[in-house]
């Protein structure tokens, strides 16, 4: 005897939808498979977009998790904060392993859509410098690659006129007793956080005696996580480049691999990782 085929129906799956919201309507899934429009008959273009139509998507949840952390952090409440600065790591875990499929296109195939590109770029992508505003890589001559588009000049100034992750940090730690110098806690920056010395000597005696100060030294490991993760993001980023591109210029006009490498070399919380030579 010939057994059924399965009917989920049977077991109460709904079926109709033509009055009720669906999984595709409240993901808005026609919106986003309709975002994809290759400009070129090239096959590995659409490769291409969607690696950084999702990337766009994580770094989107990137910045709400950092803003609810930095809100967390700012009121005390600090353990809701590693929560969110948990999920910022396994977020650039994500974008890390994402470069192991682009890396599946050859040189030969980015070369037959590449000129379609003209000078789009990766790095004229908003969300990521919010990102790196966020974490305290601050530095106005970014923000001219968006002067064309008034609100994410905006979007930047107000990011700007914020404190950035880590002196939020360094502002609790502040609330929390410890004599830290006025110029890393005063008005948010709007230039890279220089490594001082004074906080150097903080996060010593903070990994010094781990159990008299272990909320700070919790924060300080979630940090170092993050911008562990952040700089394989970034090599990651410069191996794929010229793999694919040798050492030609990026299309947005910047050096390409030079300018990478130079990114390389950015400290995002230094006091962090100066501090475990004196330690």
């Amino acid at each position: 005897m010939t057994k059924p085929p399965y009917d989920p129906a049977r077991e109460g799956a709904e079926t109709d939808f033509s009055s009720r919201m669906s999984y595709g309507d409240y993901l808005r899934i026609d919106q986003i498979l309709g975002a994809q429009h290759p400009v070129s008959d090239a096959p590995d273009e659409m490769l291409f977009i969607i690696q950084h139509q999702t990337s766009e998507l994580w770094m989107k949840l990137m910045l709400h998790e950092l803003g609810a952390a930095r809100d967390a952090i700012g009121a005390d409440h600090v353990a809701e904060a590693m929560k969110c600065l948990a999920r910022v790591s396994r977020i650039m875990e994500q974008l890390n392993n994402a470069w192991d499929v682009l890396r599946t296109m050859t040189p030969s195939d980015y070369t037959t859509f590449r000129e379609s590109l003209g000078q789009s770029s990766g790095f004229q992508s908003l969300q990521y410098r919010l990102i790196e505003f966020a974490l305290g890589n601050r530095n106005r001559a970014m923000i001219k690659a968006h002067s064309h588009d008034a609100q994410a000049v905006a979007a930047l100034e107000a990011e700007l006129a914020k404190p950035d992750l880590y002196q939020t940090v360094l502002r609790f730690a502040a609330r929390a007793g410890h004599d830290l110098p006025q110029e890393v806690l005063a008005a948010p920056s709007d230039s890279p956080h220089a490594a001082h010395e004074v906080v150097t000597q903080f996060w010593a005696r903070v990994y010094h005696d781990t159990t008299a100060h272990w909320t700070l030294y919790e924060l300080g490991e979630k940090l170092v996580d993050l911008e562990d993760y952040f700089r394989r993001w970034r090599f990651n980023h410069v191996t794929t480049v010229e793999r694919v591109i040798g050492f030609k210029r990026g299309t947005g006009g910047t050096g390409g691999v030079s300018y990478l490498r130079k990114m390389l070399e950015v400290e995002l919380f230094p006091e962090l990782w100066h501090m475990r030579t004196v330690l």
